[in-house]
């Protein structure tokens, strides 16, 4: 135990043990007890003031200042610092992401590489040519110093096409490109409606301008195409011409009956018969007669046919 000067008592073995020291009221102690105010200086914030260094705005007496523990500041004065900080040389000193290719191939180039080879390819095709390529979107190819654009197998320079695009480099690829070529120019329609068997002339065509791409195949963009021709089947007014409703004056058509003439030296011989073939003069034409005999001879004009014997 504890005496009142300090020091420590053990009792005999006839001595009884005193009693416990009473401890001190709270009140008593409280005073002995408070702590004094320790200042917290870590909490202290220093107010710092981020500005640009890249030309947009620049502060020549703004200067940067290193990390280090903060220090209490009076309220009455607080002064801000200021820290100069370049966006632009900070995206530069990033470095690439892991695994990702040094350079990517531009889609815009492919875009005008196709735009350039079809401008070629429709150099010789009729009325005004206009041409629009898809804009392109690469993914995941490497940069071509050598484009090659190439029409695909039975792929036709007319109305939407796909119009493929390689590298030859030294990481070559394929690519596929969506275009659309238009012809504006003059065809012809029907002014009148015709009948079959009739002769076209000059007042039965009418002049009209549109896409060709849009008509139907074999479209009639010259008047020599159906001047003088005979129409196969009844034409409404206002359709479009084509040429396989026509056949020419002077043809014979499958179907027609003809009149075969055969000559030799001294004697001739004619047969009417029909003709199984569709035949311009001076082409080969079967002729089947009267008889089912089927011989060969040239048309000589739109009735009859020549047979050499």
């Amino acid at each position: 135990m504890n005496d009142a000067s300090g020091m420590i008592v053990i009792p005999g073995p006839a001595e009884t043990k005193p009693a416990r020291a009473v401890a001190a009221p709270a009140a008593v102690l409280a005073p002995a007890l408070r702590r004094a105010p320790v200042a917290s200086a870590s909490r202290d914030v220093v107010p710092v003031v981020v500005t640009r260094d890249d030309g947009a705005a620049r502060n020549t007496n703004a200067k940067p200042v290193a990390a280090g523990l903060a220090t209490p500041v009076a309220a009455a004065a607080s002064p801000m610092r200021r820290v100069s900080f370049n966006p632009s040389a900070a995206a530069a000193t990033l470095p690439p992401a892991p695994g990702a290719p040094a350079t990517m191939q531009d889609g815009e180039s492919i875009r005008v590489a196709t735009l350039n080879f079809l401008q070629q390819q429709a150099a010789g095709l009729p009325g005004k040519v206009e041409i629009t390529v898809t804009p392109v979107f690469p993914r995941g190819l490497a940069a071509c110093s050598a484009l090659d654009p190439f029409m695909p197998t039975g792929a036709r320079l007319w109305g939407r096409l796909t119009v493929g695009v390689r590298c030859v480099g030294e990481r070559p690829w394929t690519l596929y490109v969506q275009a659309r070529v238009s012809i504006n120019a003059t065809y012809y329609s029907a002014a009148r409606a015709i009948a079959p068997g009739e002769v076209l002339s000059n007042a039965d065509l009418v002049a009209r301008d549109g896409d060709l791409t849009a008509m139907p195949q074999a479209i009639v963009t010259d008047p020599a195409q159906a001047v003088g021709a005979v129409a196969l089947s009844r034409v409404p007014a206002g359709l479009p011409l084509r040429t396989d409703m026509l056949r020419a004056a002077a043809s014979v058509s499958i179907g027609q009956t003809v009149h075969v003439v055969a000559g030799g030296s001294g004697f001739s011989i004619s047969a009417d018969g029909t003709a199984m073939n569709n035949a311009t003069p001076g082409q080969q034409v079967r002729v089947k007669t009267a008889g089912g005999q089927i011989i060969t001879g040239i048309v000589k004009d739109s009735q009859t046919v020549e047979v050499s014997l």
